[in-house]
């Protein structure tokens, strides 16, 4: 739609006038743009006389042709369209195809030389201008040690003219092993760290205008209504677009009236609008799980980790998250690494803000998964009550961690840096997970072994942290739900200040 992601738009026409470097790489998970922006970028490019659109190939599973998936169908398809427009190109391209006819059928390692950097050289002497080639999906191309050697040769791409590359694709594994991720020589740009003003604006656009254009003088939709879908949306364009089919599929005024009440007031969107994001998430983990790829206990811990992330109270990091799972952040990592499409990893160990990229995936994997995916609402929980409690137990909760040097001595203005992450989430909210578990009465020996000898130190954590009133309210939450509580209690009623 014309007025949306000009921002996007605007740094990839920059970049191709401006930057030095080959490889333009946008990444992001299903159903955030990458495509249409794909679209829109052939569409400027195309008129833009500062630079040569040479080409572009779109690849995709679902269209229904071998073809769209096999990355020896890419270079061919590139340079007949870039001979289509240029004599230069096309005589050049001529002169190798005459050598070797069957070059379209040949691996990528052969075709780059003859399809592409040989004709290219040709015009090296006659045009000044930069050559553009678009490659889109590059994560639905089915030969993935094949995809992994062409991303690489066009990495390595050596050209007399000046050849850039614009590639889209999810951010799966197999393309991230590749030199498509080395910020070093590449411009990357992630979909989800894009601005949530300027997203949020875009779709905003777009449902206004759909809904206009669709229905012009109707009155069975408000600003508010809008506001709600906005909402739903949560930064994903799939999702709007989805719902806009759902509630405009009827013709009948009061049907799409009826439809948009249903969507903007259901605590949980209906599944007939929600089933091509489903189908994006189920496509992300059944592919990720594979047997060949995942056995039974890789999958079980996988599970665990999207049960803490989908329950955490609280940002949490790599590591804090390791550290009350009882396990190492390279496991962590490992055990999400393909799921970077549904689950933003990130980059530093230590750095807030491991979480699902869109709340609906929460929602489908709850109810909407495989049985053998499905994650129930306690799982996380269950998991993290038991780490908290275990994150409790370590030495590292003491006498004294503020390190004062008198008791008369204030305690700091911010929470001294020793004190880890995973220590604080566990002080705060650990009664909160043991509340929501699966079976709260398997916490009582734990509360009984580990707390009750730790309680005054914890105690001294809230207080450092400035959040010594919530400590009556934990201990109430904890004493409610374990079965020999009238320790907890006593410990609630006392007067702390």
């Amino acid at each position: 739609m014309v007025g949306t992601r000009v921002g996007v738009l605007a740094k990839f026409v920059a970049w191709v006038k401006q930057d030095t470097m080959t490889i333009f790489w946008l990444a992001g998970m299903a159903g955030t743009g990458k495509t249409s922006i794909a679209f829109s970028l052939c569409r400027t490019l195309r008129t833009d006389p500062a630079v040569c659109f040479g080409g572009a190939f779109f690849c995709s599973r679902s269209a229904g042709s071998i073809v769209r998936t096999d990355v020896r169908c890419i270079l061919p398809t590139l340079a007949i369209q870039l001979a289509d427009q240029s004599p230069g190109f096309a005589e050049a391209l001529t002169e190798e195809l005459e050598k070797d006819r069957n070059l379209g059928h040949k691996p990528v390692v052969d075709q780059i030389g003859p399809l592409l950097q040989k004709p290219l050289a040709a015009l090296a002497s006659s045009s000044s201008r930069s050559v553009v080639f678009l490659i889109d999906a590059l994560d639905e191309c089915s030969n993935e040690r094949e995809l992994a050697q062409f991303i690489k040769l066009l990495a390595d791409f050596e050209c007399e003219l000046k050849v850039k590359f614009i590639l889209t694709s999810r951010p799966e594994l197999h393309i991230r092993d590749t030199p498509i991720s080395n910020p070093i020589h590449n411009t990357i740009l992630h979909l989800h760290t894009i601005g949530a003003g300027e997203v949020i604006s875009d779709i905003r656009l777009y449902i206004r205008n759909t809904l206009k254009e669709a229905a012009p003088d109707a009155t069975w939709y408000t600003d508010r209504d809008i506001g709600a879908l906005v909402f739903l949306c949560g930064g994903l364009f799939i999702f709007a677009s989805t719902v806009l089919l759902y509630v405009l599929d009827p013709d009948d005024d009061d049907e799409r009236q009826d439809r948009l009440r249903r969507v903007t007031s259901a605590a949980a969107i209906c599944t007939a609008a929600t089933a091509a994001v489903d189908e994006i998430y189920g496509l992300v983990l059944t592919e990720a799980s594979r047997p060949g790829k995942m056995d039974s206990v890789d999958l079980e811990k996988m599970k665990s980790i999207l049960g803490c992330i989908l329950t955490a109270r609280a940002p949490l990091s790599v590591e804090a998250l390791a550290a009350l799972m009882e396990i190492k952040p390279g496991r962590l990592r490992a055990s999400l690494r393909r799921l970077h499409s549904l689950v933003h990893l990130p980059a530093d160990d230590k750095q807030l803000g491991l979480r699902t990229l869109h709340a609906s995936f929460g929602d489908y994997i709850r109810d909407r998964a495989p049985t053998h995916l499905q994650i129930t609402a306690p799982f996380g929980h269950d998991v993290l009550a038991r780490g908290c409690l275990r994150r409790l137990a370590r030495d590292d909760l003491c006498f004294n961690i503020s390190r004062s040097r008198s008791s008369f001595e204030s305690n700091p203005d911010i929470a001294p840096e020793w004190i880890s992450v995973s220590l604080i989430y566990a002080c705060l909210h650990w009664a909160h997970h043991i509340d929501a578990a699966s079976n709260r009465s398997a916490c009582d020996e734990d509360i009984e072994r580990i707390f009750r000898p730790k309680f005054l130190f914890w105690l001294e954590v809230l207080s450092v942290l400035r959040k010594v009133g919530l400590a009556s309210g934990l201990l109430r939450i904890a004493g409610s739900v374990v079965s020999d509580s009238h320790s907890l209690h006593a410990f609630a009623e006392v007067e702390i200040g």
